[in-house]
């Protein structure tokens, strides 16, 4: 596989730019975004009657392999990644994996296979999509725009405290969203999902405007759950079979409930959009991972 890497260095565009915003023309060339990273969920099951037929040298020998893989101190380790026990059938255990690099975070995913165990590992899900600001969240020079529009006096200490106190969040708001940290918290869900595209039901033929007025909604529902739950969408129109990815992290799981109700009722979600399958998981070492599937006592 060759290393693609970037062989003109142009201006990058600001964090900001909006999908579909005019921008210069970028002749860089490279599998790494401009701006964001790419993201991978990846979900596993152990095939128990090829476990039982390794050796107890292969199974040992497999196990540390394991480990290694997902060492998130390794050299070879992707910038983000978390490990998941998933309840259910519908896997074992998940990792979740970000990184300017496509190669570093499919690496996991290969050394996973790759080791002893991988004859016993079984893929049941993936997903890949790249992080972004979404042409939703407002500049500052919008949200001094929409104060203006609400009546605020441009003159007025009120008016400017605003604007001066959204710009000085919006850099650390765009960074939440393309270079993510970790919430520190012990439940997660993820699932993927679509806008519309039915007669009197397309999200694609609504003017801008409407659709801002719709996620404005959808986000202040999102926002009453602030310091229970913490969210991460990622992209995937024309990455993966679904256009969005939705990560969700709570302190409890019955908040990723109740946001997940709460927020049905919102019509840009009630009336546009569709999901995919719902995973849940709770963040494990891959120490516990192994114990909780039973492979170590």
């Amino acid at each position: 596989m060759s290393d693609q890497t970037a062989v003109k260095k142009e201006p990058q565009r600001p964090a900001g730019t909006h999908p579909g915003a005019p921008a210069a023309i970028d002749e860089t060339v490279s599998v790494e975004p401009t701006v964001g990273w790419h993201c991978t969920h990846s979900f596993y099951r152990f095939n128990r009657s090829r476990l039982a037929q390794l050796t107890e040298s292969e199974r040992s020998a497999g196990m540390s392999a394991f480990i290694e893989a997902l060492d998130e101190e390794s050299s070879l380790s992707p910038g983000r990644l978390q490990k998941w026990i998933v309840p259910g059938h519908k896997a074992d255990f998940a990792v979740m994996a970000l990184d300017p690099s496509p190669h570093a975070v499919d690496g996991v995913h290969q050394r996973l296979l790759a080791g002893p165990l991988g004859v016993a590992i079984e893929s049941t899900y993936s997903f890949v999509g790249i992080t972004e600001v979404s042409e939703y969240l407002p500049t500052a020079e919008q949200f001094a725009k929409k104060l203006l529009k609400q009546g605020e006096d441009p003159e007025s200490a009120s008016y400017k405290a605003r604007v001066q106190g959204y710009a000085a969040r919006e850099p650390a708001m765009q960074k939440a969203r393309l270079e993510p940290d970790f919430p520190p918290w012990p439940c997660a869900c993820f699932y993927p999902m679509n806008k519309k595209r039915k007669v009197g039901e397309n999200w694609f033929t609504l003017p801008f405007s409407e659709r801002s007025r719709l996620m404005a909604e959808h986000g202040a529902s999102g926002m009453k759950f602030g310091g229970r739950v913490s969210q991460l969408i990622t992209v995937s129109v024309g990455l993966d079979d679904w256009e969005w990815g939705v990560t969700l992290w709570a302190r409890r799981p019955e908040f990723l409930k109740e946001i997940v109700y709460t927020m049905r009722f919102d019509e840009a979600s009630a009336r546009y959009a569709e999901f995919g399958p719902f995973y849940t998981g709770y963040i494990a070492t891959t120490d516990e991972i192994l114990t909780h599937c039973q492979l170590v006592s």
